[in-house]
């Protein structure tokens, strides 16, 4: 069994809670705006890391992170970009299982076309009045599960 932790939209705030919640994990994926090399240098203190750049994470530090990214787990193939819109790909045609993009700040986990679309939602600075969130991927050979957590902030 692998544990990939998902995050997207800190905004250069690492919460405590996304910490505790991503210690454990085998890989954790950061879908973007990020907000600081050193969230990915604490990221990376927990499991291996991979992250695309996301509109606002601008500078030198951002200048070696590509816009997506495609992993594979077991027999699972996961596509990594920020901003859903921007997909320029047939996520079935492509072979991919999952597609894992932020910028909405939106939690949400929509099936579509037997392709699994996962927003961890935004785990920075609150915005509006949506929840501070996070996830994972549980991934067994050609199986793989999802889920969201809603971080308890205070």
């Amino acid at each position: 069994m692998i544990r990939v932790g998902l995050i997207s939209d800190t905004h250069g705030l690492l919460r405590p809670e996304a910490l505790r919640f991503l210690a454990g994990s085998d890989h954790i994926i950061h879908a973007g705006d990020i907000g600081g090399a050193r969230i990915l240098e604490q990221l990376a203190l927990i499991a291996p890391v991979t992250a695309v750049r996301g509109n606002n994470d601008k500078g030198a530090w951002a200048d070696t992170l590509a816009e997506m990214q495609r992993l594979q787990f077991g027999k699972i193939i996961v596509h990594v970009l920020h901003d859903v819109s921007q997909l320029r790909i047939d996520p079935q045609g492509a072979g991919v299982q999952v597609v894992v993009a932020g910028h909405s700040h939106k939690p949400a986990i929509v099936e579509k076309n037997g392709v699994r679309y996962i927003n961890p939602g935004s785990a920075g600075p609150r915005r509006f009045k949506l929840p501070i969130s996070i996830g994972e991927l549980q991934i067994d050979g050609a199986a793989v599960a999802s889920r969201l957590v809603e971080l308890a902030c205070g």
